[in-house]
């Protein structure tokens, strides 16, 4: 018997690094995974023993099964027992006995001025496309690659970061199959895809020697399986794809620490790995490089958001009076400030409705979150409101993007035709979603911000404004989507054009001869938007 046990024992061992080398499991007692390949494990023992001892009953008769089985009853209720222990350990430590642990996850900074803390909008910095938009770009590009395309594949990845200054989507080329593995796999991965989320500007970035660590290769060269042979009791997070300052090529795959088992996940840190040499190095929080845009992913914030807004008041309090419960909306977008990039999403109550008490951004870097309360639309309200502008064409919008446009919230969202190609811009006032003007995108975003400042209600005193007096040598109206403008001409053959929103006590009674004060932002455009007028 011994002997046969010391058989099942190899056996099972056998079969443990298997599972191990292809499942890649940590070894950490907090890690769900981990428990799941013990329990497989050990299972796969039992199995041994049994089909051993069914073999025996059937060589000498029930008596000896009898005996031999009894020894393993105890073993056998390993597995029921390990599991309930289990549950009853995430249990005492779920937010039933300590909501407040889970509402703490993450400090939240609240009642921010949103004007002083939100940088006015920068236009060369906003990512007008989304990932969908993106993709169709890059396999663009790669179609475009005749010596490539047959051997790789582009990644579905697209992180978004922000590279020198420039907001962008990078992402890798892989493998192709097993086959161009085992033929490509000498000089690796020879590029990657940039796309710039401003215009649309899209390039492949061939490298000097190859990417051989990545998840599509095999063995030893598979990203997933090197990194946990040098770090086998450490718990990753989905890696991401992003360049330092030079465009050099690095995983960065943040670290993860659980209470008991996967519970309240938390970022200890990442490891930035090098996919060309399959070298890498771990980051505590504070030490993480400032070119690292992703170490805390929407996920993870996006929950621990949640907990605060649903524990705040207590466990008893999230279930029955709900007092002050609010939750995420179902979406989120990103925004550049100061060299980071952050996460954006509204909040809204937990019973949600159609409206936003406000919303969060939150550093992907750092999990720096302020809170700002702005009361209005929800984001899918004004996306309704802006495919209603449109819907005779069919339009879909985007997740909006949240910017400052002279202190104000607002709304910047693209509309899509059936093909995924951006057709309009839309803005849309947060606190009065009905303010929404649109305009097509050939015309360029500069111009969809000034048509939408001269059609709404904006505090123009905020705006840097030149001011001017000109003579009037002809003036023509025109009536536009049902709106009238005024196309003046002054004494000096410059031509300006106006709302009659801007003075409509004013406007309809001047002519040629008057003279007019007017105000206007600075412009290269022939036709100038006046956007402040007076006799």
């Amino acid at each position: 018997m011994k002997k046969k046990n010391i058989v099942h024992l190899v056996i099972t061992f056998v079969f443990a690094l298997l599972v191990y080398y292809f499942f890649l499991p940590p070894i950490n007692l907090s890690a769900p995974s981990f428990w799941i390949f013990v329990f497989v494990i050990f299972g796969f023992y039992l199995m041994l023993s049994f089909i051993h001892f069914s073999i025996l009953a059937a060589s000498y008769g029930n008596v000896s099964t009898f005996r031999m089985s009894k020894g393993y009853k105890i073993m056998f209720a390993v597995i029921p027992c390990g599991i309930f222990l289990i549950l009853f350990v995430n249990f005492i430590l779920s937010p039933v006995f300590h909501s407040r642990s889970y509402a703490s996850r993450i400090d939240i900074h609240e009642s921010l001025d949103f004007q002083e803390e939100v940088k006015p909008v920068d236009f060369s910095m906003v990512p007008l496309l989304d990932k969908a938009s993106t993709q169709k770009i890059g396999d663009r590009v790669m179609g475009e690659m005749t010596d490539l395309v047959s051997q790789f594949a582009v990644s579905n990845l697209y992180t978004q970061i922000n590279y020198n200054n420039s907001i962008v989507r990078v992402t890798p080329l892989e493998y192709a199959g097993v086959i161009k593995y085992f033929t490509n796999r000498g000089d690796g991965i020879t590029g990657y895809i940039m796309v710039d989320s401003v215009n649309g500007d899209a390039s492949l970035v061939r490298l000097d020697k190859g990417m051989k660590y990545m998840p599509s290769a095999l063995f030893n060269e598979d990203l997933h399986r090197k990194l946990r042979f040098s770090y086998p009791t450490e718990i990753f997070g989905k890696e991401n794809f992003e360049l330092d300052n030079e465009g050099n090529p690095y995983w960065v795959v943040p670290t993860i620490k659980y209470t008991g088992i996967g519970l309240k996940e938390e970022i200890t840190g990442v490891v930035i790995f090098d996919p060309i040499t399959g070298k890498s190095q771990k980051y505590s929080i504070e030490d993480v490089p400032t070119w690292v845009d992703h170490v805390y992913s929407a996920e993870l914030i996006l929950s621990q958001v949640n907990d605060w807004g649903l524990y705040n008041g207590g466990f008893l309090n999230s279930i029955f009076g709900q007092k002050n419960v609010v939750a995420t909306t179902t979406g989120y977008n990103y925004m550049v400030q100061d060299d980071d990039l952050y996460l954006y999403t509204g909040i809204t109550s937990v019973a949600q409705d159609e409206s936003n008490l406000g919303f969060i951004l939150t550093n992907m870097r750092t999990k720096e979150t302020n809170y700002y309360l702005i009361p209005g639309a929800e984001e899918y309200s004004a996306m309704a409101s802006a495919e209603g502008q449109v819907q005779q064409m069919g339009y879909k919008a985007t997740f909006p993007l949240l910017i400052n446009l002279n202190g104000k919230a607002t709304y910047l969202i693209s509309l899509k035709d059936n093909a995924g190609l951006v057709k309009m811009y839309a803005f849309v006032d947060v606190q009065n979603y009905q303010r929404v003007v649109v305009t097509d995108s050939s015309e360029g975003i500069l111009k969809a911000r000034d048509n939408y400042l001269k059609n709404v209600d904006v505090d123009i005193d905020s705006i840097d404004l030149q001011n001017d007096s000109i003579l009037i040598s002809n003036i023509s109206q025109v009536l536009i989507d049902g709106n009238t403008y005024y196309y003046i001409t002054d004494s000096n053959q410059k031509r300006y054009r106006v709302s009659i929103k801007i003075n409509e006590d004013v406007l309809p009674f001047i002519g040629v001869g008057d003279t007019l004060n007017i105000s206007y932002q600075s412009t290269t455009d022939s036709v100038i938007e006046i956007v402040k007028i007076s006799l």
